[in-house]
């Protein structure tokens, strides 16, 4: 989940925001739980260090969303938003994060690194070898973080921005400042994860931990076995405990990045405004660490809104009110 880059902004920006309610079309959480879906066939691209997969959705000269999920989370998430914006002539791509599914590194030697920079770096190459200039970014958790930076850093690759939780950019020097002891119980998994007990009993039960953090962070969210086991099976990647090990441990400050990357999170580490149009998004349930949006709304300075999503919508926003996220993006690209 993502916890440590926006923690720090709760403390720093008190910008009051413009909130608007919005209500998911479709039922409960616990109704769509158990609604059928599927994805198309996966397609693979070439990309950087990856052989990326994804799922591609709509016409091929739709106006483009690139969809991204988080941890412990896949690209499920938008088997209902994606045939969704397909409908309304958008071309979606939603792939698997290095990492998860079947993605895959091309080669054994390349460093598991999951440090947020390279995550999004993931996206860019992925656009380039698709011969995509921008798209509309939307995403939450790790995938609202890679399209922050995305729109941060390399605007001219996003025409739109949509961001579960807001802003989510942050650095190793804001990850490892003390917080309260109750905001601190919060992200006991990454001080978990931070041992070498806790990167072997991720390895050994992945799969009932990452159910455990569904439970916590979407708890009304009634989902059932097969909903969960559909995702689960992304977790099987022979690279997964390396990637999210590493991710949580560099916000920490205790494992290293690659020096290649150093004027990147330079840049990240600045906190730099978003010009974007964006629609910035949070589920009345979420069980996931959050700031208020009043926390980071001064970091938005094109066009902007929040919206709150309810009723009992947790941190898989996309997955349990597929219609809201939708017409966010679509709200997003009129803009």
């Amino acid at each position: 989940m993502q916890v440590d880059q926006v923690r720090r902004t709760i403390l720093g920006f008190a910008a009051m925001t413009a909130a608007a309610e919005f209500a998911p079309v479709v039922g409960s959480s616990e109704a769509r739980a158990a609604t059928p879906v599927a994805l198309p066939p996966l397609r693979h691209i070439q990309a950087g260090l990856l052989d990326i997969a994804y799922a591609e959705f709509g016409p091929p000269d739709g106006q483009v969303a690139i969809l991204l999920h988080g941890w412990p989370y896949d690209i499920w998430s938008f088997a209902e938003a994606g045939p969704a914006l397909a409908a309304q002539g958008y071309r979606v791509i939603a792939p698997y994060v290095r990492g998860y599914g079947p993605t895959r590194f091309l080669s054994a030697d390349t460093v598991r690194n999951g440090q947020p920079s390279v995550v999004a770096l993931d996206t860019l190459t992925m656009m380039d070898s698709l011969g995509i200039r921008s798209a509309v970014l939307a995403g939450f958790d790790w995938g609202a973080r890679s399209a922050d930076i995305i729109a941060a850093l390399w605007p001219e690759r996003c025409k739109g921005l949509v961001s579960v939780s807001g802003y989510l950019i942050g650095s190793q020097a804001s990850g490892m400042v003390p917080l309260p002891p109750d905001q601190e119980l919060q992200w006991w998994y990454q001080f978990y994860f931070a041992t070498d007990r806790g990167k072997a009993g991720y390895e050994k039960n992945r799969h009932d931990f990452n159910q455990l953090i569904w439970r916590l962070a979407s708890p009304k969210w009634g989902f059932n076995d097969a909903t969960y086991e559909r995702t689960a099976a992304a977790f099987d990647n022979p690279d997964h405990v390396d990637i999210v090990i590493h991710d949580y441990r560099w916000r920490q400050g205790l494992a290293p990045g690659e020096a290649k990357y150093d004027d990147i999170e330079a840049k990240l580490a600045a906190a730099p405004v978003i010009g974007v149009p964006t629609i910035t998004m949070e589920g009345d349930a979420n069980g996931a660490p959050h700031p208020p949006p009043a926390a980071y709304r001064s970091k938005f300075v094109g066009r902007y809104e929040h919206r709150n999503v309810g009723v009992g919508v947790g941190h898989n926003l996309p997955q349990e009110a597929p219609q809201a996220f939708v017409k966010a993006i679509v709200d997003v690209t009129a803009t």
